[in-house]
């Protein structure tokens, strides 16, 4: 490695804004020391959003690009020459998919199939949303699948008096579950989506190397917590989405528009047009509507945009250490590195890598989804969850602690590994 000071400075950021991510808890609680309302008390509430981390340490790296290039344009001609397309596209499905329309086909479809399983209501939703919920990612991708089913799972399960154990539990199971969940298909997962085309890797063979294994760890994992939380789940009351019905034809619209912008998703000027013309849909319809989530969507999209604007400058020692390792010291080292740095910045970069073996190539993507549940930054859909869940009443005031959620997604991920590599 021979880094440039660009480089040095880069690394230094990002390292501060992965402690950031881990100090949230802490901001918000120096905020509650200041007078509500004051500029401190404000202050210290937007640096507590988990979703503001990534974008404000990226500003902090263009405004040290203009300093160390003695530029505005050098650091303007930076930003345009990085690629923010999933972070663009995250911010638009991500409010499509929480539509009203969205959430009850979603919530019904899951509803059905717990119906089939002879368990009281609370646990067998609970275990078919958990474990079927995230496989719809390989189809709808998994921002659009993280989005709905968070939205669901606030209101049945976040909302509804459930302790913090369980609630740091189910948030870990549904990270980690997301991860593996879009490895159904060569679209829908960001870290296969980076090396699908380099590798020639179609749908049928992620169905065959990931996805099965995806299936089953998803649905081990799910029944070991609803087994260890069996008295808890069964005593929650059902609380049954009493919102006005939608009808078919606006449903089968709203598919519709979700199905463009995930099939033009490498296209942003395409499904931002899309988007404009939904958000048209919606004013129209706005009686069968819910409040766009806008803002959350905002937040999310500036996240991923930060760690792109971050990420892109780690190459020079990401790189060199994925060449160096081989066989179990790459899918553990990968599922670690995922940890504190984009699972699909990972894989991009070990597309890079030229003569990598067929078996190195898997352990480096099965290493990347499995610890895609274990931080924030892991996965891309992982910062929409948290936008969502962010206020649940299960969190309290202060939201939700990385360390928590770290702690919750230990045990999920185990079993992948599981899955994963031994199996």
């Amino acid at each position: 490695m021979n880094p440039s000071t660009l480089e040095i400075v880069a690394t230094i950021l990002f390292v501060l804004a992965v402690l950031h991510t881990f100090a949230v808890k802490q901001f918000a609680k120096w905020a509650h020391k200041y007078p509500a309302g004051s500029i401190p008390e404000n202050l210290l509430h937007f640096l507590a959003e988990t979703e503001v981390v990534f974008g404000l340490w990226g500003a902090a790296l263009f405004a040290a690009v203009a300093a160390l290039r003695g530029s505005v344009d050098e650091a303007v001609q930076y930003i345009e020459g990085l690629n923010y397309t999933e972070a663009k596209f995250v911010l638009v499905v991500m409010v499509v998919a929480a539509t009203r329309p969205i959430v009850m086909l979603g919530e019904a479809i899951l509803s059905g199939l717990a119906s089939l399983l002879p368990l009281p209501k609370s646990v067998s939703f609970y275990l078919v949303a958990l474990s079927v919920g995230p496989l719809l990612g390989s189809f709808i991708t998994e921002p659009a699948s993280m989005t709905l089913l968070a939205i669901v799972l606030k209101r049945r399960y976040f909302d509804n008096g459930i302790s913090y154990k369980l609630a740091y539990a189910t948030l870990g199971l549904l990270f980690v579950n997301i991860s593996i969940g879009g490895t159904l298909t060569h679209f829908a997962a960001p870290p296969v989506l980076m090396v699908a085309h380099t590798w020639h890797w179609d749908t049928w063979f992620m169905l065959s190397h990931f996805g099965w294994r995806a299936v089953l760890s998803a649905i081990a994992s799910s029944i070991v917590v609803v087994v260890i939380f069996r008295k808890e789940l069964t005593g929650l009351e059902v609380l049954e989405d009493r919102r006005e019905t939608v009808p078919y034809w606006l449903t089968a619209l709203h598919l519709f528009f979700l199905a463009a912008v995930v099939y033009f998703a490498h296209h942003p000027d395409v499904f931002f047009g899309v988007f404009m013309l939904f958000l048209g849909l919606t004013t129209a319809t706005r009686e069968y509507q819910d409040n766009l989530k806008l803002r959350e969507g905002l937040l999310v999209g500036f996240f991923l945009a930060g760690l792109v604007t971050l990420g892109s400058l780690q190459q020079y020692w990401l790189k060199p250490l994925i060449e160096s390792l081989d066989g179990s010291m790459l899918y553990f080292g990968a599922t670690a590195l995922t940890a504190v740095t984009d699972n699909a910045a990972l894989t991009y970069l070990g597309s890079l890598v030229e003569g990598i073996s067929d078996d190195l190539k898997y352990a480096l993507v099965a290493g990347a989804v499995t610890g895609g549940g274990l931080t924030v930054i892991a996965n891309a859909p992982n910062p929409a969850g948290v936008g969502i869940l962010q206020t649940s009443k299960a969190f309290g005031s202060e939201g939700i602690s990385p360390l928590g959620l770290l702690t919750g997604a230990i045990g999920p991920t185990l079993i992948a590994i599981v899955f994963f590599w031994f199996m």
